[in-house]
């Protein structure tokens, strides 16, 4: 058992540099990529329909008679079926199928038994947490089972899946750039989820943008849109924003980039005084605000830990947070760092994802997926990023005050300090726009003056 928990250590410590600077990492500590229901990802069950109306046709012999039977009852439903999937993994696996009116779909299906291994899943993630307390005092691994025992009957039902698919994209209905597939409930079950069939690339196949003339740097805007909307704006936020579920194509009659978001199992909901004080730390981060920062980390469960979380939340060292992390971009010195110091803080991490609400633990393995996109595309969080992200928290925190109060004068002077502040980021933001376009000119002038072309 020892020999275990020494494992488990070094495996979480990797991650934490990996991730630079966090533990809640999706790659190795994830509860949703822990134990043995995540052993099978690589594993193809040709499942089709659940058992509500159908079942698993790899739990049947092949060739028998309920084989045939299930066949036939598949085809009952469905014009085409192919027992291919299109991607698979631990919990379930999805299908491309034509229904009899014509209609192309995705099929989700959930794999057999995952209902029943879940709980063997969380007793034993929760055994190897308490061994490790046992060994190791220091470490507090127990609020990852608490986050497991929470999110993983959640994404096991998937109509709860098609209700937050539909909830985002009303929520969201305003960016012409996001495609939600719709949900067919008249066939859908709790474990079994027929939606709108829409292909695209991942949105870290740098290649397929290529070929399809899609501009990552746009793409990296629109997900920083999409999700400082989710977090600042509504409270209700996508939670598994891995490459396999956030696809990117042109859009098939306008000709424009658009990201399709899929798999809306897991999704965090902000409270109000959570989500508050979080657009508050953004703000203070954002426009170097150090006390801002001390006090709204401190409000988030810090405590005298305040440097180290800002540092995990943005993925920056302490001394480009007391910089301006909109100042200067991330160098590899300074990933250097981060990654070099991780794990030299691992029991202070430990502590302080003991103590932060539950909500920050998937706002953060959030945050991380999205950098690690970023990282791909090379598009790392820039000046107009984080103006985004401000523009959101204005927004928020205006809406907020208005609510709270009776007075009309006090609404109008509230909305008027609103549109003075967006005003002024995107002055800022034009700026900074005529500061790159002046410096291109220039670079572009000096490159003509030593390499003059020759006619």
């Amino acid at each position: 058992m020892a020999r275990k928990a020494l494992k488990l250590a070094s495996w979480t410590s990797m991650a934490l540099a990996a991730s630079g600077g966090y533990l809640y990492s999706n790659k190795y500590l994830d509860p949703n990529d822990f134990g043995a229901v995540r052993v099978g990802r690589a594993v193809a069950t040709t499942a089709v329909i659940s058992y509500d109306y159908l079942t698993s046709l790899r739990s049947v012999p092949y060739g028998s008679e309920e084989y045939l039977q299930l066949r036939s009852k598949i085809h009952d439903l469905f014009l085409s079926f192919d027992d291919t999937p299109l991607g698979a993994a631990s919990l379930a696996q999805v299908h491309k199928a034509v229904l009899r009116d014509g209609r192309t779909v995705a099929v989700k299906v959930q794999h057999p038994k995952v209902q029943a291994q879940s709980s063997k899943d969380i007793l034993l993630m929760e055994v190897l947490a308490l061994a490790v307390k046992q060994l190791f005092p220091e470490f507090e691994f127990m609020w990852l089972v608490d986050e497991a025992k929470k999110n993983l009957p959640l994404e096991l039902d998937f109509l709860n899946e098609g209700r937050n698919a539909e909830k985002v994209a009303q929520m969201l209905k305003h960016f012409d750039f996001l495609k939600v597939p719709r949900i067919y409930w008249e066939l859908s079950t709790k474990r079994v989820l027929l939606m709108e069939f829409v292909e695209g690339g991942q949105v870290n196949d740098r290649d397929y943008m290529e070929r399809n003339r899609i501009d990552v740097n746009e793409i990296s805007c629109y997900l920083g849109k999409m999700y400082s909307e989710m977090i600042f704006v509504n409270g209700f936020v996508h939670c598994d924003p891995h490459p396999g579920n956030v696809l990117v194509r042109k859009h098939p009659d306008t000709g424009k980039a658009e990201i399709i978001l899929l798999d809306h199992g897991l999704y965090q909901v902000l409270t109000e005084e959570f989500r508050l004080d979080y657009c508050h730390l953004w703000q203070s981060l954002i426009w170097m605000d150090m006390e801002g920062v001390k006090r709204y980390s401190q409000r988030l469960g810090a405590g005298d830990l305040y440097p180290l979380f800002a540092c995990m939340l943005t993925a920056r060292s302490w001394d480009s947070v007391n910089r301006g992390i909109s100042q200067a971009p991330v160098t590899a010195s300074e990933d250097l760092e981060i990654r070099s110091n991780a794990a030299n803080y691992l029991p202070q991490i430990s502590q302080l994802l003991n103590h932060v609400p539950r909500q920050m633990l998937l706002i953060f393995k959030t945050n991380d997926l999205l950098r690690s996109i970023e990282a791909t595309l090379g598009t790392r969080a820039c000046a107009s990023s984080f103006l985004n992200m401000s523009r959101c928290c204005i927004r928020a925190l205006a809406k907020h005050k208005k609510k709270n109060t009776c007075s009309f004068f006090r609404r109008i002077q509230i909305s008027f300090s609103e549109a003075f502040n967006l005003w002024q980021i995107s002055l800022h933001e034009l700026l900074l726009r005529v500061k790159g376009l002046r410096l291109a000119s220039w670079v572009s002038a000096l490159l003509c003056w030593l390499f003059p072309v020759s006619l």
